[in-house]
């Protein structure tokens, strides 16, 4: 109830017994199928570190004392499966489907936030990096990654060197419902509803930095709605050139 998201971070390093306890954490988060479908790469190499805070255009990503980037891994299972006599470029085989990839995704972000779960216990602070696919091809460059994989997000941890506010969360029954989705009628405008909430994101942002004033919930969703920067991560393309067929 009291994860946040911490941008700035110590200098003190995170201690080996410490990083098997988050690194086993990940392990054991769920898997669909028992495929394993998700590895982490763990950055140590501070070049590659500035390296990824260049794509993700936030230099608190190079000064992080732990840094992963999870990623999509089927080149694993495809190598177990060839050396047990499966033919991996066949029409019969399926690692590489878009169901498959979906699967490899959920795997890899459970994982990680198992990790930020077991870090925030033990009295770290993360921040997830979904800012490191803003140029996926350069990243799998980068990490030198393999057909067959394909990379979802990056965790930075370390100890907090901030304490932000809590992030304000969507009212309850917008969010939770009984049964089935709820029929648009039951919200004729979603202005009414979320009136109340406009107000504490507003103040939130407000508090958080007086000089930069930040619009409401409502006006962030539609000027996101509309922003071509998702056009330009599509991943379509590059999850083809690392072998996964999008339309299988």
């Amino acid at each position: 109830m009291n994860r946040r998201s911490i941008r700035h971070f110590t200098s003190a390093p995170i201690p080996e017994d410490t990083i098997d306890i988050l690194e086993a954490a990940a392990q054991h988060a769920a898997t669909s199928q028992y495929l394993n479908s998700w590895s982490a790469v763990r950055i140590t190499d501070p070049s590659v570190q500035r390296q990824l805070a260049e794509i993700g255009r936030q230099p608190y990503i190079a000064e992080a004392p732990l840094l992963y980037v999870y990623i999509v891994d089927q080149h694993r299972n495809a190598r177990i499966a060839a050396e047990q006599g499966i033919d991996v470029e066949s029409e019969s085989f399926t690692l590489n489907s878009s169901y498959i990839f979906s699967q490899s995704q959920n795997d890899a972000v459970l994982a990680l936030h198992a990790m930020e779960t077991a870090a925030n216990a033990l009295g770290l602070g993360c921040v997830i990096l979904g800012s490191l696919l803003n140029d996926i091809d350069r990243l799998i460059s980068i990490l030198k990654l393999p057909p067959l994989t394909f990379p979802v997000l990056g965790l930075a941890i370390g100890e907090p060197d901030q304490s932000p506010e809590r992030k304000p969360r969507l009212p309850h029954d917008m969010q939770f419902f009984q049964d089935t989705y709820p029929d648009d009628r039951q919200w004729a405008s979603m202005a009414p509803a979320l009136e109340r909430f406009n107000d504490i994101v507003h103040r939130y942002y407000d508090l958080r930095d007086t000089s930069k004033p930040v619009a409401s919930f409502s006006a962030q969703i539609a000027r996101i709605s509309t922003s071509p920067a998702p056009l330009r991560k599509c991943i379509n393309h590059p999850a083809e050139r690392q072998g996964f067929t999008p339309d299988r």
